[in-house]
């Protein structure tokens, strides 16, 4: 798959690299999100990229110290009894400046503990030294304390911090080659995660795909889930029956703590560390408080978690067993529903890069409650303009067989009916698959619009 967007990563990457002084640039995200070949895109011939693995220490010196001497002749005829020794012999032996790249540094440190210190060293008494350094990781808590902990040797030394994140869903029609209907459905189960989508574009179809990588249990992506946790966890029973749990559609704190059989109160850490790692979400209702929200919902945000936990966690047994074409069924059944969730978080993902009406907004939430008639009601779409004085109150359909004229009625019902209006102009949209032959004085946006908002 050719290299896709990473505009931005790539300028700040090539705009620090090209200074004049020595940086350190920390690089993390979770693995498949393409670090590594975001690296090699901005390295020049004359640097050096080093893969760091489970070795010892004396050895992956021993390699990186013949690595450089294929760019450095000689280099590797001295033994380096320690990390500084080689640093320095680096610094003293290059004519000229070139950049260092560490990948999966977190391997190392986990032979050397003391190799953040061996490092700050480097950077605060070898200033002038002829090598920039990158740091590369998948394990993202380790990667987060070597730099953001204000305990770590390094806190407060790199020059860049950046972490990758899985592209945007407008990047998939690019990736896969599709129409942006299909790229929805593709983006529902792969998400942006670069390898999900190589590995998808080299199979026939989209259940091929996912029969083959996904169901198959010899499937590359079979047991996806264990290997992202083993890169940030020390035991993984806790945050897979956590996602098992919301990904079976238990949502609420409460709700997952009854099926879980703990106290509420046990679960605000594993929580925390599942949002900040990127695996959950917090959401609450348009017009909530963060900090004193009573009705939240704990969603899995990444699309290929969130069809691995809907899907696979349920069935391993029957998997296990090589009854693919039986579970497959079953995923065949709900996919459409599954999809219609994904379009929502898109559609919603997409209000604030839009212009509807001439007007901006903000971010948009779903909101759930009572409404003036005192009755329950759900609306897919809120977000107030970026002047406060409008509101776009939208409903998000995938199926086909939809009558416009009937969801705009009922949209507007609910605009009326909604509690939260406080003098605002009221836009009203609809997120749709198709566009209808007529859609009154309301918004339609299908995923042409929404896609292209999303790049």
């Amino acid at each position: 798959m050719k290299f896709i967007d990473r505009k931005k990563e790539t300028l700040k990457l090539e705009k620090a690299l090209s200074g004049n002084r020595a940086r350190l640039i920390v690089i993390y995200g979770r693995r498949r999100c393409g670090k590594s070949t975001l690296i090699k895109q901005v390295l020049k011939k004359s640097d050096i990229y080093y893969m760091a693995h489970a070795a010892d220490e004396s050895i992956q010196i021993q390699q990186l110290a013949d690595l450089i001497d294929e760019k450095v002749p000689g280099f590797a005829g001295p033994v380096y009894p320690d990390w500084m020794s080689l640093f320095k012999n680096l610094h003293n032996t290059l004519r000229d400046d070139i950049t260092l790249a560490i990948d999966e540094f977190p391997y190392l440190v986990k032979q050397y503990g003391g190799l953040p210190g061996v490092i700050q060293n480097l950077i605060d008494n070898f200033r002038d030294r002829k090598f920039n350094l990158i740091l590369c990781g998948s394990s993202q808590q380790m990667m987060q304390g070597l730099v953001l902990g204000t305990s770590s040797p390094l806190y407060g030394r790199a020059d860049e911090i950046i972490r990758i994140q899985p592209l945007e869903a407008g990047w998939i029609s690019d990736a896969l080659n599709c129409t942006t209907e299909q790229a929805v459905e593709e983006y529902s189960v792969w998400g942006g995660v670069p390898r999900y989508l190589e590995l998808r574009a080299e199979e026939a179809n989209f259940r091929e795909a996912i029969t083959n990588l996904v169901l198959d249990r010899y499937g590359v992506l079979h047991d996806e889930p264990a290997r992202l946790f083993l890169d940030d966890m020390r035991e993984s029973v806790q945050p897979y029956s956590i996602l098992s749990v919301a990904g079976g559609g238990s949502n609420r704190l409460s709700e997952i703590a009854g099926r879980l059989s703990k106290p509420a109160t046990n679960l605000s850490r594993p929580l925390d560390t599942l949002i900040n790692l990127g695996y959950l979400s917090r959401e609450i209702p348009f017009g909530e408080n963060y900090k004193n929200a009573k009705k939240t919902l704990y969603r899995i945000v990444d699309p290929f978690m969130r069809f691995w936990f809907r899907f696979l966690a349920p069935n391993l047994s029957a998997l296990e067993l090589g009854l693919t074409d039986q579970v497959w069924i079953k995923v065949k059944r709900d996919m459409e529903i599954y999809i219609s969730a994904e379009w929502e978080n898109l559609s919603r993902k997409s209000v604030p890069f839009a212009t509807i009406r001439g007007i901006e907004f903000g971010q948009a939430y779903r909101w759930w409650g009572t409404n003036l008639n005192n009755k329950p009601m759900e609306l897919d779409v809120v977000a107030e303009s970026a002047d406060s004085k409008s509101l776009l109150i939208g409903e998000c359909k995938w199926s086909v067989n939809q009558n416009a004229d009937l969801l705009l009625r009922e949209l507007k019902d609910k605009a009326e009916s909604f509690p939260l209006i406080r003098g605002r102009k009221v836009i009203t949209a609809l997120f749709l698959k198709k566009k209808p032959a007529k859609s009154g004085n309301t918004e339609i946006l299908i995923p042409d619009d929404v896609m292209k908002m999303l790049r």
